[in-house]
This record gives structure tokens, sequence and C-alpha cells, in this order.
């Protein structure tokens, strides 16, 4: 009897893991079938717009040649791009870990309620100050062809509000730490730079990718603040003009090629870091 309880329970759950595996392929397929797509069309040279077939009919590197040639802006959008990710990212993660070792180490009166008050505030998209942002930063002439640095400053000013994450993992360290090197003699300052980095390096990965990867496909901000211009626009805004009804019938596979460029730093980025993605995730969704 108990034995054909246990081949019972077996089977149900071989039955369960079919149907999980199943649903996951799928899943996948479909997830990855435009990005197989984009790659597809990028290397279609018998026609540069849109088309009722998937496989190109003559293949070769056309567009990818026509990307970096002098007849398009795409070299100074990327450039653009790269410059705004580097200094959002360098910034964004800096102010993000000293708020976040702030608010775990530290307690002040008013500590709850900034707290409080900075997650109430987060839980707004960005793009609804969109219009106020893009008049106050037009009036310090950081619109258009000066869009980058206005670009950057949008990113950087709040980045002190995504604290939660880093705080969650910083929540983890033993205070003990900090009490042994404070016994030692270290000061605040040595105490984070030379004891709690190096113990921080799952979540600070984490923080770096997030950071870089939100200037590198933003798209709304990018498209509002560079408006009317061609040299200050990003990568995606830039991208996305090639999709207009009087140019998506020459450009389209020049479109696709820019997305697959685009998308290659990220995917490289994610392949080598995962494990410390994964671990800063986890490490950093805890209470406190």
């Amino acid at each position: 009897m108990a034995d054909k309880k246990s081949m019972s329970m077996s089977k149900k759950r071989r039955i369960g893991n079919i149907v999980t595996y199943v649903v996951l392929i799928l899943v996948s397929v479909i997830w990855i079938l435009p990005f197989v797509f984009l790659v597809l069309q990028s290397f279609r040279t018998e026609n540069t717009g849109i088309v009722n077939y998937v496989f190109p009919h003559q293949w070769g590197f056309d567009n990818y040649i026509f990307l970096f040639s002098a007849e398009t802006n795409f070299l100074q959008w990327y450039f653009n791009t790269f410059i705004i990710a580097l200094f959002v990212c360098v910034l964004q993660t800096a102010m993000q870990f000293m708020m976040s070792y702030t608010l775990s180490r530290f307690r002040f009166k008013l500590r709850k309620p900034l707290m409080n008050v900075m997650l109430v505030l987060g839980m707004f998209p960005g793009f609804l100050t969109m219009i106020v942002l893009y008049q106050v930063l037009k009036a310090v002439g950081l619109t258009g062809d000066n869009a980058v640095p206005g670009l950057i400053l949008v990113s950087v000013a709040s980045s002190g509000m995504g604290y939660y994450v880093s705080k969650g993992f910083l929540d983890t360290l033993p205070k003990s730490l900090d009490e042994a090197a404070r016994v030692d003699g270290a000061t605040r300052m040595e105490i984070f730079f030379k004891v709690i980095l190096p113990l921080c390096k799952p979540i600070l990965i984490y923080t770096v990718l997030t950071s870089f990867m939100g200037p590198w496909g933003d798209y709304i901000f990018a498209s509002v603040i560079a408006l009317g211009s061609e040299t200050g626009l990003n990568v995606a805004a830039g991208l996305y003009t090639w999709l207009g009804q009087s140019m998506i019938s020459n450009n389209f596979t020049h479109f696709c090629a820019g997305g697959v460029i685009v998308a290659i730093p990220v995917m490289v980025l994610f392949m080598f870091l995962q494990k410390y993605y994964v671990e800063g995730v986890t490490g950093g969704a805890v209470k406190g």
C-alpha cells in the first residue's frame, strides 16, 4: 500500500515537473523570439524596409556598416548614451550607498520619517514631473544640444531615494564589525571604506548594473529633454526617429542593427556579473 502511494506521488511529481518545464520553455521562446527577429532582420540586405518574411533572402553586414558611416548620427548617440550611463552609474551608486549606509548604521531623530517620505515619493513614476523638469532644464540651458548634462542631472538628483535594497543588504551585516573597528581606533570613514565596502561586493555590483541600465535604455526623458536636436539624443531616442512614417521604409533594418549593438554591452555585463547580481537582489530583499 505504501509502495503504491509512493509511486502515485512520484508520478504526480513527474507530471508536475513536465508541465513546469513545458511552461518555462514556452515562456522562454516567447521572450526570445523578438530578439531573434531583430538579429535576423539586422543582417537583411535585399531591402532596408519592412517585409512580410523573417529570414533574409540576402545576408550581409551592410546595415552595421551604415551605422558607423558619416550618413548617420549613430556614433554621437551611442557616445552620448555611454557618457550619461557612465556618470549616472558612478554618481548614483555612490549616493545610494552613502544614503543606505547612513540609514542602516546611524540613528537620528528624523530617520524614520525621512525613510517613509522617500519611500512614498518613490512610488510616483518620474515622468509625472517631466514637463516641470523640462522647463527647469530649459531655463538653465540644459536641453536640446546640451541635453547630456541635463539627463545626467535628472538621473542623479534623486539617487538617494533608491536606498531600500542597499540598506536591506547592509542591515544583514552585523554591527559588531563596526564596533570592533571603533575599538581599534578606526574612524567612521575608515570603517566605511575598509570594513563595510569589501563585504558589499554583491550589492555594489547590483547597484552599478541597475544604475547603468536605467539611462542606457531611457527613451521618455531623453526624447523630451533633447527635443528638436539631432546631436543631443541618446541612442534609444535617436534610433526611434528612424521608425517615423517618412523614414521607416528606408531605415527599419538599420534600426534593427542599432538595437543589436545597443543590447550587447548590457548582455555582456549580465553574463559576467549575474552571480553577484542575484546575490545582491536576494541579500537586499530583507526588511530593515
